[in-house]
């Protein structure tokens, strides 16, 4: 398995309860932290986090679920495979997950790559999830070939639309891990500082435990391939039939995307807006977030 320089043990010191564990799905070792009792509540965490970016509504989920929140492929303390990173295939890894922790079926909650992924996984393995929670991301779909390659207009500076470079640059092969390994939190503290309104919502102790997770070349490489599997995922998102689940999109700067796509992706859905928020909602406004959650959750 793929370790990282930082262990969990201070992080789980902060949270009582919880516990870290490890599962052999789909050929990979995943690494999860879990805690709570009640129905399973999977949470899936996006770029550039890990399982920590729940760590702020995870004691409020835990009182009515068992929380089980994970490291996806490549990400943190699970495996960094070379290939595998179609959402389709991480949807397998989850489907797996569920099946080795004796489940039939799970609630399951996606934020940023992690929506990718929840999406997937209810797409393709609809009896394992009862009810959907997207994060404000959707899945990849043909729209996103209409993201604008140069900010004009409305994207210039100081409009409050941050240009999403970044997708573009996590396509390239090589060049992102020799440039940046040793140094990601330039990248990190960039997207924070950008994506967040309050930026001290994740703090200094927070970037530094999502830069040991991802200062390494095969943790750049592991992440970056999350985002060259985007191709094949907007193919995988062409056969999908809509969702039969209950489905809650929770959205702050995602909010409109997610009232836009899931009219058209699932049969039974509401989306609810988290204001005051910028993307990284669950640092932002955990209380307001976790709410929502268990309002649709029951």
């Amino acid at each position: 398995m793929t370790q990282i320089s930082s262990t969990n043990e201070e992080l789980l010191n902060a949270l009582p309860g919880f516990q870290e564990r490890y599962a052999s799905v789909n050929g990979v070792h995943l690494h999860y932290v879990s805690g709570g009792k009640g129905n399973p509540l999977i949470l899936l965490p996006g770029w550039p986090e890990t399982w920590w970016a729940y760590h702020k509504v995870m004691p409020l989920l835990a009182q009515h679920y068992e929380v089980i929140a994970v490291d996806i492929r490549g990400m943190g303390h699970s495996d960094m495979p070379l290939m595998g990173y179609d959402k389709k295939n991480m949807a397998q890894d989850l489907a797996e997950l569920i099946t080795h922790l004796g489940y039939s079926n799970a609630y399951v909650a996606g934020h940023d790559i992690g929506a990718h992924v929840a999406f997937s996984l209810a797409a393709n393995h609809p009896k394992l999830v009862s009810k959907l929670i997207l994060l404000d991301t959707p899945h990849p779909t043909p729209d996103m070939f209409r993201l604008p390659m140069l900010p004009t207009g409305s994207m210039a500076e100081g409009s409050g639309y941050t240009y999403p470079w970044w997708v573009a640059f996590n396509q390239l092969k090589q060049l992102p891990e020799q440039v940046l390994a040793g140094r990601i939190r330039i990248i990190l503290d960039w997207v924070f500082d950008h994506l967040l309104l309050n930026k001290n919502s994740i703090d200094t102790s927070d970037r530094a435990v999502y830069a040991a997770a991802y200062d390494t070349e095969a943790g750049i490489r592991a992440s970056n391939a999350w985002y060259q599997a985007f191709l094949q995922d907007i193919e995988d998102s062409k056969t999908y039939a809509a969702l039969p689940m209950p489905v809650l999109g929770i959205g702050a700067s995602g909010y409109e995307l997610l009232n836009y796509t899931l009219p058209e992706q699932a049969t039974q859905w509401q989306v609810v807006q988290i204001e005051e928020s910028g993307h990284f909602l669950l640092a932002e406004q955990p209380q307001k977030t976790a709410a929502a959650m268990m309002a649709f959750l029951g």
